[in-house]
This record gives structure tokens, sequence and C-alpha cells, in this order.
């Protein structure tokens, strides 16, 4: 099990999209950092240097986030991919 965990890691890190696209998607959807902040449970700073690429989230914040991201994208796509 665990390694499965270390491999879903690895991928949700590769797909994460760059800092400069969080924040994109993030403001593409209407979003604050502090909205998302509150949703994953972290700092509104958190995001901020989630956004200004200074770190890069870690266990179950960075597979929330990568969902949440996904998420806002294809929202303000209208779904599609």
């Amino acid at each position: 099990m665990m390694a499965m965990s270390l491999i879903d890691t690895v991928r949700t890190r590769s797909a994460l999209p760059t800092p400069a696209l969080r924040r994109a998607i993030r403001e593409a959807a209407g979003v604050s950092q502090g909205q998302i902040a509150r949703e994953l449970g972290v700092h509104r700073m958190t995001v901020c240097r989630w956004e200004a690429g200074t770190s890069t989230p870690t266990g179950d914040h960075l597979h929330a986030y990568a969902a949440m991201l996904t998420a806002l994208s294809e929202a303000t796509r209208g779904g599609a991919r």
C-alpha cells in the first residue's frame, strides 16, 4: 500500500500546474486565496507561497490542492477538457 501512495504522490506532484498557472486558474474561477485556504485547512499565506512557487504543497494538501485546481479549471471551461 505504501508504494502506491508514493506513486500517487509523485504523479500528483508532476501533474500540478506551474505556480503562475495555479494563480491563473484560481483567478479565472473568481476564487480568493482565502477561500482556497479555508477549503484546504491552511493559512492564506500558504496558498500565496504555493502560487509564488516559494513552497509546494505536500501530503494530503498536495492531493487536495491538485484536485481543487483541476475542478476549478474544468468549471471555468464548462467541464470541457
